[in-house]
């Protein structure tokens, strides 16, 4: 798995930013791209079939409401690698974007395509959920 780890580490440098693991951490390479945070692990489901999967974190702690649930569901039709999901908790939400995908037999310029058409579409997915947008515009 490292060796997967550290092959997608490597391909992602000139565009993320990577972050450092933690000591005792779950193994997960943490990086940004654009205002993306996201987490990529490598698993083995059998072998010869091991499988990346990517989360980014799309927006938190939102104020829950019609305006973020139609606009998350604007993102989610408008993603084509990955599932975005709305996570409600009392009056605010979280929304992230998951998607896993074979890393066995893909060449590098395979790979980094894939990896690139997710996390360009996470970010017009953030766009487009506009975590960024002011709290007071949101209507319950």
């Amino acid at each position: 798995m490292t060796a997967f780890r550290e092959r997608i580490a490597g391909l992602l440098a000139p565009f993320v930013d990577l972050r450092t693991s933690e000591p005792n951490g779950d193994d997960a390479l943490g990086f940004d791209y654009g205002a993306v945070p996201f987490a990529a692990q490598v698993v083995t489901l059998t072998d010869g079939l091991d499988v990346v999967s990517l989360t980014g974190v799309l927006g938190w702690d939102l104020p829950l409401g019609d305006d973020v649930r139609a606009r998350v569901a604007t993102a989610a039709d408008a993603v084509q690698f990955g599932s975005v999901h709305l996570i409600e908790r009392d009056a605010e939400a979280d929304v992230v974007l998951r998607y896993s995908f074979p890393i066995t037999g893909l060449e590098d310029t395979a790979l980094t395509t894939m990896l690139l058409l997710v996390l360009d579409g996470a970010a017009s997915a953030r766009e487009a959920v506009g975590a960024g947008a002011d709290p007071a515009d949101e209507t319950t």
